[in-house]
């Protein structure tokens, strides 16, 4: 006997960050590996919006405007900035607005964040949106 759909949900909840940063984790696992050594040692950080620093920054209008962000030196720019002192590239998903946008639209939360990373990494590396999706549909 099949579970009705309402039953099935009854008892979920949202992910907390622990259980998204798990998530992000295996889908950062499952990209390529010539994509995923462009990051060598890169932190995937789940917080669950964007500091409002950020958000003025970027200008963002609300804080579900911003789903991740990459912060760090791309390879291009790796060899012109000294070592020392140098954090990790760091890649940061914001739960709340992913899952906002996850209950909108028609694809699975692992998807979304897959998206997410590959594209927060990809445009930071000066990947075309074609790469990307090659390489997202390479991770599915």
């Amino acid at each position: 006997m099949t579970a009705s759909p309402k039953s099935r949900w009854r008892d979920l909840e949202a992910p907390d960050i622990e259980e998204l940063e798990e998530l992000a984790a295996e889908a950062f696992a499952a990209l390529p590996a010539s994509f995923r050594a462009l990051c060598q040692g890169l932190v995937i950080k789940v917080e669950d919006f964007p500091t409002d620093e950020v958000l003025d920054e970027l200008g963002a209008e609300t804080p579900f405007d911003l789903l991740g962000l990459f912060h760090g030196i791309g390879r291009a720019q790796s060899s012109a900035v000294s070592e020392t002192g140098q954090m990790p590239n760091m890649v940061f998903l914001y739960r709340r607005p992913i899952l906002d946008y996850w209950a909108e639209n028609e694809e699975t939360l692992g998807d979304v964040v897959t998206h997410v990373l590959v594209h927060e990494i990809g445009h930071h590396f000066g990947l075309s949106d074609d790469d990307m999706e090659a390489i997202e549909d390479r991770a599915n």
